[in-house]
């Protein structure tokens, strides 16, 4: 087998490994299950954290789209309609065994792949969400009133709302519903339908103080 191919190999492995043992699994016991030596893992990645790494870059960045964040901020079209399309779209990209219990050992373990994820999340969905809304509802741009963590939470709130459809499936091994489509519009809908007077608060509340 070329380099490169084992390499992709041992990595793919890894991620198989990792979402049934979480990261407390050995690499020792990861070149047993290849049928390998302990040692041919290090000749082509030189440390357990630098495989961890190139699982999250596999795993996790390769699954990302970079139009997620002009789709959400697309002004062509209604809010509601472009939150419905991305979370539809993310559903399908990271509704994934392997995916979600990654992340899951990850958040217990205090390995960072949760915690820089979720800040993407934050800087390229949430934070350009909450602009938008402003936008929607007429209400004073982020410019003027600084998002906060209260207006972010609103945002969190939807997307871990959808999320935790991945947690009960891929963790607690919880029936869901096969079909998520209605489930994901429903929810960006409800939310919508609700957030106006809330976030109207909110930013009142802020005061262009925060400046």
């Amino acid at each position: 087998m070329r380099a490169a191919d084992r390499e992709q190999a041992i990595i793919e492995e890894a991620v198989r490994f990792f979402a049934e043992h979480g990261f407390e699994g050995q690499t020792r016991e990861l070149a047993k299950r290849m049928g390998i030596t302990h040692s041919a893992i290090y000749r082509y990645i030189p440390s357990k954290e630098a495989l961890i790494e190139r699982v999250y870059e596999h795993v996790y960045l390769s699954r990302w789209n970079d139009g997620w964040a002009s789709l959400v901020t697309d002004r062509s079209r209604p809010l509601e309609a472009r939150l419905t399309q991305f979370y539809l779209e993310y559903v399908e990209r990271v509704f994934d065994y392997h995916w979600v219990r990654i992340f899951a050992f990850s958040g217990l373990k205090s390995f960072d792949i949760t915690s820089r994820y979720l800040a993407i999340v934050r800087e390229k969905i949430i934070l350009p969400a909450c602009a938008e809304l402003r936008a929607e509802l007429k209400l004073p741009p982020p410019a003027q009133v600084p998002v906060g963590e209260r207006e972010a939470e609103l945002f969190w709130g939807l997307h871990g709302r959808i999320f935790y459809l991945a947690i009960r499936r891929y963790v607690y091994g919880t029936q869901t519903p096969d079909d998520l489509t209605p489930i994901v519009r429903d929810a960006v809908r409800a939310f919508r339908a609700g957030v106006g007077p809330v976030l109207a608060d909110i930013v009142a509340e802020a005061g262009p103080q925060e400046r």
